[in-house]
């Protein structure tokens, strides 16, 4: 069997189990702002227990918005990424932990070089316990000390999520990188 045989049968097994996992067990979708999608998307597509992510856009008033759309800062959208994870094998709370871990949460409508109100820190809840774990998350970091500035990360109810154009998608592991040069 030649390399490429293998690596195809490689693919073609983790797309089976991933399909057997969204059929057969109890997935959760979570979804979390922290600046520029990609590298979000990154940190948490390489967790244990995360299914599948999408990069896209929410919160914001325009129906179906575009990348362009977005830039133009007057949608109102936030990049966000969508996590579906199986609670049995990582729970809210570690992923709560990677979003924390990967952003900084005190600066408004900005992540580094980035700046606009959809690089803002948010976190869309899907339900009563994932509200409840994100601001408990929230004000335990806050009183941590960590950050000498006021958390301005915002909690809301999940909106419609518009997944973002195919180059988007896993944008950094398509180039070979595994995060964002900042």
């Amino acid at each position: 069997m030649s390399k490429s045989s293998r690596e195809c049968g490689k693919h073609l097994v983790a797309h089976l189990v991933q399909w057997f996992h969204r059929v057969h067990m109890q997935t959760e979708k979570a979804t979390f702002g922290a600046g520029c999608f990609w590298g979000v998307e990154e940190a948490f597509r390489n967790v244990k227990g995360v299914l599948s992510t999408s990069v896209g856009y929410a919160g914001g008033t325009q129906q179906n918005p575009t990348y362009q759309d977005v830039c133009t800062d007057k949608t109102g959208h936030a990049e966000v990424v969508e996590v579906e994870f199986d609670p049995s094998q990582v729970s809210y709370d570690e992923l709560l932990n990677v979003f924390w871990s990967n952003h900084n949460p005190t600066t408004r409508n900005r992540q580094g070089p980035d700046v606009g109100t959809q690089y803002r820190s948010v976190i869309f809840y899907h339900s009563p316990e994932q509200q409840a774990s994100a601001n408990a998350s929230k004000e335990k970091l806050e009183k941590s000390g960590r950050f000498n500035r006021r958390i301005v990360t915002q909690i809301e109810p999940a909106p419609t999520f518009w997944r973002a154009e195919e180059y988007h998608q896993r944008y950094l592991q398509k180039r070979g990188q595994s995060h964002c040069a900042v």
